[in-house]
């Protein structure tokens, strides 16, 4: 996708984001916005990050909770075409089977913002705007803490989020280039927890009953949740977390932090899910008739033991 969006797709954007009346006065801006679930306190961040900015701008925002199926998510955004909306975005279940949906909204000529999860389409301008993380380049971090804090040597159990999608794709991905360039860092155990604590936990109770059991040294969880499950069962397990286990997660909740200032958990890589600012400026923008980007990247950190304090926890929103 070129780096800003075309004069054309502006063009088309406008005539549905602009309306004005006889005293010039632009009409209120409407957002639909589905989102995947409350899998997760990122998620309920985020969440509540894109409904206190719409708020605060006076932003008339359809919201939309999906429950983490990719059908309901279709339906919403069917709905939100029908309604007419100027703006839609969304955070996809899933990568694929959006292209039909994003066609419709493109035929009515109602742009899209999506959040943090990308989708995989055969054209181009089937959705304007990316806002999120580079998901690829979290894998990397992980690994290279692993590498820069382990060692060399490891068994690593990794929990794997929900299948198909493209922070578990990519996370993966961005995990195991930095792996092969160690072979003794070896993944032994690779599940899915499908992004959320209970399943991190039941995981995690079947990696630690099976025979690479005594193999496990690391693990390594595609977000924070699945993490925190895992704890619990490492515990009643009989092991102590963070240090027979160390454990390194994605997203930097204020729990994880918690756990990291505990000694239970080693390692958090944020994906900062206070986007509400960043996802309304795109969409005024657009109204507007302004240029845009067609990225948006997150900014984000590493977090451990060495940089988190009381005094970070205490300061965390989410």
């Amino acid at each position: 996708m070129k780096k800003f969006a075309t004069l054309f797709t502006i063009a088309a954007a406008a005539t549905v984001l602009v309306s004005c009346g006889d005293n010039g006065a632009s009409k209120k801006l409407t957002v639909g916005f589905s989102q995947i679930g409350a899998e997760s306190d990122w998620r309920k961040a985020s969440t509540t990050s894109i409904q206190e900015e719409a708020a605060k701008r006076d932003i008339n925002l359809i919201f939309s909770d999906a429950q983490q199926k990719q059908e309901n998510q279709i339906k919403a955004i069917d709905s939100f075409i029908a309604q007419g909306v100027d703006v839609i975005s969304f955070s996809p279940v899933v990568s694929s089977g959006f292209e039909d949906i994003l066609k419709k909204a493109k035929a009515a000529g109602i742009p899209v913002i999506l959040f943090d999860r990308t989708v995989d389409v055969s054209e181009d301008g089937l959705y304007q705007c990316y806002i999120g993380s580079d998901f690829v380049e979290e894998g990397r971090r992980a690994a290279n803490w692993i590498v820069e804090n382990v060692g060399e040597e490891a068994g690593i159990a990794e929990l794997v989020g929900t299948v198909g999608s493209a922070p578990a794709t990519d996370r993966a991905k961005g995990f195991r280039e930095v792996l092969e360039k160690h072979p003794g860092l070896k993944i032994v155990k690779s599940q899915s927890g499908d992004f959320t604590r209970s399943q991190g936990k039941e995981v995690m109770e079947q990696f630690l009953k099976s025979p690479e059991k005594d193999q496990i040294k690391v693990l390594f969880a595609h977000n924070d949740d699945m993490a925190l499950g895992a704890i619990q069962a490492i515990e009643e397990a009989g092991k102590k977390p963070g240090k027979d286990i160390i454990i390194i997660s994605i997203d930097g909740v204020k729990e994880m932090f918690k756990a990291i200032l505990a000694g239970k958990a080693n390692c958090t890589v944020e994906c900062n899910p206070m986007i509400g600012g960043q996802l309304f400026d795109i969409a005024q923008k657009m109204m507007n008739k302004e240029e845009f980007p067609a990225r948006v990247p997150s900014q984000e950190g590493v977090f451990d033991s060495k940089s988190i304090t009381q005094e970070v926890v205490d300061g965390r929103k989410y």
